[in-house]
C-alpha cells in the first residue's frame, strides 16, 4: 500500500492522461475526469467508473446533456499498488479501460484486449 495525499495524485493522474495517445483522448465529448477518494459503497474493489452515454449511444444524447465522467478512485488504487511505477501503471490502465468505455467497447471485449 502506498500514502498519498489527494492532490499528489490527481497530479499523477493528469500525467498520465498528457501521456495517452491523442487519438485517444482527441475524441473524447464532453467528458471530464474527476478523482474521488472511494466509490460510493466505500468499496477498495472499483479502481475507476465511466458514468455517462457511450458513443455508441449518443443517438439518445440531447443537447445541453451535463459532462460523462471517468472517474478514478484513489484509495482503491494507493490500496492495489505497493510501489510509483505500478501505480503509475494500474492509473494508466484505468484510464484507457474508462475511456474505452466511452467508445462503446465492453468489458468483455476490453478483458479480451488485456485492458480488464
Amino acid at each position: 500500500m502506498i500514502e498519498m495525499d489527494a492532490a499528489a495524485f490527481e497530479e499523477l493522474v493528469t500525467d498520465e492522461l498528457d501521456r495517452l495517445p491523442n487519438d485517444m483522448v482527441d475524441g473524447l465529448d464532453n467528458v471530464i475526469f474527476v478523482v474521488e477518494d472511494r466509490p460510493e459503497d466505500g468499496s477498495l474493489d472499483l479502481l475507476g467508473l465511466y458514468d455517462g452515454f457511450a458513443l455508441t449511444e449518443r443517438d439518445r444524447y440531447g443537447q445541453g446533456e451535463l459532462p460523462d465522467r471517468i472517474i478514478v478512485y484513489r484509495e482503491p488504487h494507493l490500496h492495489t499498488c505497493d510501489d510509483l511505477a505500478t501505480l503509475r501503471d494500474e492509473i494508466h490502465t484505468t484510464l484507457v479501460h474508462e475511456i474505452a468505455h466511452f467508445y462503446g467497447i465492453d468489458d468483455a471485449r476490453l478483458h479480451e484486449l488485456g485492458w480488464a
